[in-house]
Parts: C-alpha cells; sequence; structure tokens
C-alpha cells in the first residue's frame, strides 16, 4: 500500500483528495493536515510515502513544511497549486517537491500522480514541466545563481542527461534521443542527482536552465 498524508487547509478541497484516493486499491490516506505546521507534525509521525501539499497555508506555508519533510527525508512531496505557477511553486521545487499538480487534476491523474512519485519518478508531464521552466526562467532570481561548478562532478552522460531533464523530458524521450535503455537513464538521473545534492528531477531541470545547459 502507498501511504499518503494529505496537506490542505481548505476542508471541502481536502475532503474530495482524500475520496478520490482512498477510492484506489493500492493507496491509503495515512492522516489529514489543515496546515504546515500539522503537516510537518503528522509527517515525523506517520512517515508516509508521499504527500499532497498545498502551497499557501496558515501558521507554515507549503514551501516551508516542503523544506523541513523533504530535509528529514520524512516524505516526497507532491505541491498542489492553482493554475497559474507563482514563487511559492519555484520554491516548493527548489526546497526538493519531487514535482506539482493542479488542484483541478482529473481523479485518474492524481492516482496515477501517486503512484509515479512513489515508485521515485517525478510527476510533471513534459509540457507542463517546460511550462514551469520557462516561468521559472523569466522571473528574476532572488537567491544567489547555481555555481556552473558543480557540473564538474557530472559525467558527459551525466551532463547531457542533465540537460534533456532541463527540457523537461521523461525518461523514456531522455532514453530515446540519448539512444539507451530507459533503465540506464534512470541510473543516470539518480547518479546525478546524488552528486550535485538535489531530491527530485525537477530540480535538477531548474539547474540546468539556470546553469543554461
Amino acid at each position: 500500500m502507498i501511504r499518503v498524508l494529505v496537506a490542505e487547509d481548505q476542508s471541502a478541497v481536502r475532503a474530495g483528495l482524500v475520496l478520490i484516493l482512498g477510492s484506489a486499491p493500492d493507496i491509503e490516506v495515512a492522516g489529514e493536515a489543515a496546515d504546515g505546521e500539522q503537516a510537518v507534525a503528522l509527517a515525523r509521525e506517520l512517515r508516509p510515502d508521499v504527500m499532497l501539499m498545498d502551497v499557501q497555508m496558515p501558521r507554515l506555508d507549503g514551501v516551508a513544511a516542503t523544506r523541513i519533510v523533504v530535509g528529514e527525508q520524512l516524505a516526497d512531496v507532491l505541491v498542489l497549486t492553482t493554475f497559474d505557477l507563482d514563487e511559492y511553486v519555484f520554491g516548493a521545487l527548489r526546497a526538493g517537491a519531487a514535482g506539482f499538480l493542479l488542484k483541478n487534476t482529473d481523479a485518474k491523474d492524481l492516482i496515477a500522480a501517486v503512484r509515479t512519485v512513489a515508485g521515485g519518478e517525478g510527476v510533471v508531464a513534459p509540457a507542463v514541466t517546460r511550462r514551469l521552466i520557462a516561468e521559472f526562467a523569466a522571473k528574476p532570481v532572488r537567491e544567489p545563481a547555481a555555481d556552473p561548478a558543480v557540473l564538474r562532478e557530472l559525467t558527459r552522460r551525466e551532463r547531457e542527461v542533465l540537460s534533456c531533464l532541463g527540457e523537461g523530458l521523461s525518461n523514456a524521450a531522455v532514453a530515446e534521443r540519448l539512444d539507451m535503455a530507459e533503465a540506464t537513464v534512470k541510473t543516470h538521473v539518480s547518479r546525478l542527482l546524488g552528486k550535485l545534492g538535489l531530491r527530485s528531477r525537477v530540480q535538477a531541470a531548474v539547474l540546468a536552465q539556470e546553469l543554461g545547459i
């Protein structure tokens, strides 16, 4: 069973998410949180596999909560947001979120996304990833720009894979472009994330854009 913690301050939205997730035979809703502080506390107590994290919540926002949950390796975080991408979403991705979902995502895609994250992959569809990255690149950077020196740790092949991630390509698309097995792509992604100290492929995509590779 995939154990999920739902963190959403709007009770109606939270109830809908719980209902949808509960309908899947392989997903169990382990807990519900109405604000960021409660989300972190429950994550520490329940250790879910996946956390659905709303961005704008009282007491502790989703970005700060994501940073704590990911930093303590309590769960993989899937950010919930409205259609308009904003700085909170980018902050959550910088904090290590595995990806993001729109709040109007249909039931089938929500369940599929949770399964994908639980399986260790990002959940942002390539087309949406490209939009996300474009929006990110267009915004003024408030934090220090990434240091190109971090790429010295990567092999040539790992740099190529990182570049593909920067374009929002899926593992299958990367495998096709670079003429390698999909399993090999997964291995390269895992290794480059470790070398770069990143928690998700979406973080890697943002880094690739920042570095212009």
